[in-house]
């Protein structure tokens, strides 16, 4: 998960968070609906549902919105060219400083290596990112190569949501609000198409839903 932050880190909860490895903090909406961010996660050893996804990567892989980095570092470990993305500086210093790859950049900025990743990751919920899925998959598919994969981690519901959020401690400290969005797998599978993307797996594990898309290919073989 990444978020903008433009507060000092000492008063950011997301930051702060970051910064400890912990918590508690939540992903709160402006209607009120809250989901508990698991920090503490992001920094411990790839869970098996995260492993679901590493053994379906093929370098070079691009991590967008990697947090603290533990997919990218553990792809590295596996000898797996990976580089994570977040706006979140905190989250970029704490991937190289645990001995990842990592770029303060926005996936909608200028990215080194554009059309020529083969995986790129939206992991975490982080479909959400930009508050708008269809831009955010269009920019995806502008960087992976025709061959390549996008593995995305999305909502168990059927749910299809763009929304204003902010990260939120137990105590109501705020961090600033972003645009977000929340999506399922049976959305994602409607927009797919019209995104000039074609669903080729979609799996379970450990209570987390995730699908595998790639550029939907002529006769040619070349992305329609």
């Amino acid at each position: 998960m990444t978020t903008e932050e433009n507060r000092p880190a000492r008063r950011d909860p997301y930051a702060l968070a970051l910064r400890t490895g912990g918590g508690p903090v939540y992903l709160r909406l402006t209607d009120g609906r809250w989901t508990w961010l698991p920090v503490h996660r992001w920094y411990a050893q790839p869970t098996r549902a995260d492993e679901t996804l590493l053994e379906r990567c093929a370098g070079p892989v691009l991590d967008v919105g990697c947090g603290p980095g533990r997919l990218c570092r553990a792809l590295l470990h596996q000898s797996i060219f990976a580089v994570g993305i977040d706006v979140a500086p905190r989250a970029v210093a704490c991937t190289i400083a645990l001995g990842g790859t990592a770029l303060c950049r926005s996936v909608f900025a200028p990215l080194p290596g554009e059309g020529a990743w083969q995986t790129l990751l939206l992991a975490d919920g982080n479909i959400g990112i930009g508050g708008d899925p269809r831009a955010l998959l269009r920019r995806c598919t502008q960087l992976i190569a025709p061959t390549g994969v996008l593995l995305v981690e999305v909502e168990q519901i059927d749910v299809a949501e763009r929304c204003t959020a902010w990260v939120e401690d137990t105590h109501g400290h705020r961090g600033p609000p972003f645009p977000w969005a929340r999506l399922g797998a049976p959305a994602l599978r409607r927009i797919a198409p019209e995104l000039g993307l074609g669903v080729t797996d979609e799996w379970r594990s450990d209570h987390r839903s995730f699908l595998a898309l790639s550029p939907q290919c002529t006769a040619r073989g070349r992305p329609s």
